[in-house]
């Protein structure tokens, strides 16, 4: 099976890639690798996993020294054709979205990041999805959109209808646009 983990230099996909690389599947990992974070650990989780340096090149596939099974690539999910050349070449099996913009107090000083990476870029991977099929899609979604909310612990049955923070209705979104 082949898998497209999006958000793979992240903590969460770094793991998630290493653990799909273990039981044996095909992966492809796309990070965009922006700096809203220490982008060093970004690139030592690469290392790790035996991605060169060439990962700051751009829409290149490059192919781990460390694991057969592992490819990586740079990429904005807003590059619609980039996605688009990208799912056409690989016919993924499985895609598993993490990729997102974070950060709520970010969103309030830089909203068009947000609108352009979660909303944007999920758009792009959604329409892949459907123009190159795949068998499953899963995504992540955040905690903030469950904003004010005091009931503990947080059920996917909760009203999110009143996020606060872009960041939090840019995460319900997707949500909203997977489900449509």
């Amino acid at each position: 099976m082949k898998v497209l983990v999006t958000g793979s230099a992240g903590f969460i996909g770094f793991h998630l890639v290493e653990k799909l690389i273990r039981k044996g599947y095909e992966v492809i990992g796309l990070d965009n690798l922006n700096d809203y974070y220490d982008v060093n650990l970004k690139y030592a989780r690469l290392r790790e996993s035996g991605i060169s340096n060439e990962a700051k090149s751009w829409n290149k596939l490059i192919q781990s020294n460390v694991h057969a099974g592992y490819v990586f690539i740079r990429m904005n999910l807003e590059d619609k054709y980039a996605i688009n050349y990208l799912f056409q070449r690989q016919e993924f099996d499985c895609v598993i979205n993490l990729a997102a913009q974070a950060g709520v107090r970010y969103s309030l000083e830089n909203p068009d990041v947000y609108l352009q990476s979660n909303v944007i870029g999920f758009h792009n991977i959604l329409e892949a999805c459907r123009n190159f099929p795949v068998k499953h899609l899963l995504f992540a979604s955040s905690s903030s959109v469950y904003g004010d909310s005091t009931d503990v612990p947080f059920s996917e049955k909760a009203n999110v209808d009143k996020p606060v923070s872009l960041y939090a209705a840019t995460e319900k979104s997707k949500g909203l646009m997977a489900y449509t």
